[in-house]
């Protein structure tokens, strides 16, 4: 019979499920910290390719994006890539059921990676399901590509969303596509959480690729050929949607200890507050930065809470002290099309500060963040010794913390 602590040939058996930004990071991180011999990992993901998140919107303008297979970033790095749509999770039995085109199988695990993210949020406004179009998973992206090739001159397309992703879609449609007339609905003032100077950029940018704002506006429903909204209808002959993330619905089903919105409650080393063999990572994970406030769900939060991850299991398994580092932000990065940009500075605690970088200088530098997180993940140790640990004979669990903090 196989030992608690270990799989059949003695190693600790670690399965990370989701290979977005943050489970990807923390499978190689943690590869590159513990011998082969002593520990399995096992990355759990459905599609056989690295999708750059950041960059959905290029391509559901038609921008062709570099593929990134997993099999050539794992290549020598003993992580086990497993192809497969992660279905359930029993915390209390320790297995992960994931199904494929042929079977369903249970993994068994000592240790698990929790990454399976998030989706996008419809807020069960009626017909957004049937007729918007999402940008959060490459599926939604190469479908809403289609329907916008399709589209002539002059048609109509709505964002729905005055945040990051709408902000980025709507000037990227409008730089990519000039023969269509694209709208903007934002709940509130255009870019009302940036600086006085950023505010500024954004209006400048969207009166120049012609984008239609319309502030203050809720949209109610969504049909075929508009939405509607407190202000009346917009026409919309492809409706783009982007009001924020839900998470992965699979916690909600277990035993794990979730907040009101189904992220996992964790410490400040990515561990469950309920069970100390699970570890939640970005967007799936409720994690608690400056002053108390949670992350937002954002590749800046999520690559962070993958090292600390990864680091904190190492550090169990081979009987070293663990570290934690404080989580906070810098400054939010949002590409306006291929030749703009806007670099808003803020606060650890993620409110803006007065300076912000604009124009083609900013485009360039979100390009150089984007191309650094897929790089990260490819190379998830940078500036970290290489040198791996044995893991120890009896990796002791951590005295279990009862409060969450994390800086």
């Amino acid at each position: 019979m196989q030992d608690h602590q270990h799989g059949s040939h003695g190693q600790h058996r670690v399965v990370v499920i989701g290979a977005g930004y943050a489970g990807a990071i923390a499978a190689g991180r943690l590869a590159r910290r513990v011998r082969s011999e002593g520990v399995a990992i096992t990355l759990v993901n459905a599609e056989p390719d690295f999708v750059e998140r950041v960059r959905l919107h290029q391509l559901a303008v038609g921008q062709e994006l570099r593929p990134r297979p997993f099999a050539e970033m794992f290549a020598g790095t003993g992580v086990q890539l497993r192809l497969a749509r992660v279905t359930a999770v029993d915390a209390d039995r320790k297995t992960v059921t994931a199904t494929d085109d042929h079977a369903t199988e249970e993994l068994p695990y000592d240790t698990l990676v929790y990454a399976l993210g998030s989706t996008w949020n419809t807020h069960d406004v009626p017909g957004t399901a049937e007729h918007a179009h999402d940008i959060a998973g490459r599926p939604g992206a190469l479908r809403l590509r289609e329907r916008l090739a399709a589209l002539g001159a002059g048609q109509p397309v709505v964002v729905v969303g005055g945040g990051l992703t709408g902000l980025e879609a709507a000037t990227e449609l409008a730089e990519a596509r000039p023969d269509l007339d694209v709208a903007l609905a934002a709940r509130g003032a255009l870019g009302d959480w940036l600086s006085p100077k950023g505010r500024r950029h954004l209006r400048k940018v969207c009166d120049r690729l012609g984008i239609t704002v319309h502030e203050h506006t809720r949209v109610t429903a969504v049909d075929a050929d508009h939405v509607t909204t407190t202000a009346g209808g917009i026409p919309a002959s492809a409706t783009i949607w982007t009001t924020g993330f839900a998470v992965n619905p699979i916690a909600q089903a277990t035993t794990l200890k979730i907040d009101t919105t189904g992220r996992i409650e964790v410490d400040g080393t990515m561990r469950s507050l309920s069970h100390p063999d699970v570890y939640a990572i970005g967007d799936a994970a409720l994690v608690m930065g400056p002053n108390d406030k949670p992350l937002r769900m954002s590749c800046a939060s999520g690559v962070p809470t993958a090292w600390q991850a990864a680091d904190s299991i190492a550090s169990r398994l081979t009987g070293t002290k663990p570290t934690t580092v404080p989580l906070r932000y810098f400054n939010q990065c949002i590409s306006l099309g291929r030749k703009d940009g806007l670099i808003q500075y803020v606060t650890a605690d993620d409110r803006s500060r007065p300076a912000a970088l604009t124009g083609r200088s900013a485009a360039l530098y979100k390009e150089l963040v984007c191309k650094g997180a897929a790089w990260g993940v490819a190379n998830p140790t940078l500036g970290l010794p290489t040198r791996r640990r044995g893991v120890a004979q009896n990796p002791t669990p951590a005295p279990h913390p009862t409060t969450a903090n994390a800086g």
